[in-house]
């Protein structure tokens, strides 16, 4: 093969029901389609992210990484969808003027600038309308009498609160399970082993900070 390529992969526990899109879904398009176009991957980043606000680079270590990865060998980043890298046309517009191309699997592998900027306009519009359908459906609510923040349901409240946050926990530990598997299976065995190399390629514990080996089990349990 005389092409090269780099894979950026990311996931979310709000973003990866919407793309249908998980670790190694994502994983699985990239491979299938730089196999069919004779590419070979020299590297791999995964993004794991945990709250909004994500269309920033300083926000996305693991895509800042791969620009660089892709910069040395003067090669593309190759992302399954053109969603994992952003729904914002402005994040797309900065990333295509930094000169490092991308390819998008779903779209071929000479995709024209502009109509990558035109996927990544509808897919803009597409966020902002399911943003405004969700607000007109809370005006009507409070339109036919209905009370929203009622302080009488604060227990009920509360607890779907912590019900969220554990569904959250544990769909976050079901993504990164495949990258601590990934580890285990290149020979690292020990729970402190994994959480070095965690550490090493900037993926962060679900709280935001770095790993320990209690912060893997936890993982690893919560996934089980």
């Amino acid at each position: 093969m005389d092409s090269k390529a780099v894979a950026y992969i990311r996931v979310s526990t709000a973003q990866q029901g919407k793309s249908g899109l998980g670790i190694e879904a994502q994983r699985d398009a990239i491979q299938r389609f730089a196999a069919a176009e004779g590419i070979e991957l020299i590297d791999e980043f995964i993004e794991i992210e945990t709250g909004k606000g994500a269309d920033a680079l300083d926000r996305r270590p693991q895509l800042a990484a791969s620009l660089s990865a892709a910069r040395r060998a003067d090669c593309p980043v190759i992302v399954a969808k053109l969603d994992r890298l952003s729904r914002d046309v402005a994040f797309i517009a900065d990333l295509m003027a930094r000169r490092v191309p991308f390819i998008v699997a779903e779209l071929g592998s000479n995709p024209d600038p502009f109509m990558l900027h035109l996927w990544a306009a509808l897919a803009e519009k597409e966020r902002k309308l399911i943003a405004q359908r969700t607000r007109d459906a809370l005006a009507r609510a409070k339109a036919n009498g209905k009370r929203l923040g009622n302080r009488t349901n604060l227990a009920e409240a509360q607890a779907s609160g912590r019900q969220v946050q554990v569904d959250q926990a544990q769909q976050r530990a079901a993504n990164l399970l495949p990258v601590i598997r990934e580890i285990q299976t290149a020979g690292c065995s020990t729970l402190r082993e994994i959480a070095a190399v965690l550490n090493r390629r900037g993926i962060q514990t679900p709280r935001g900070g770095a790993w320990t080996a209690m912060a893997v089990k936890r993982v690893i349990d919560r996934a089980a």
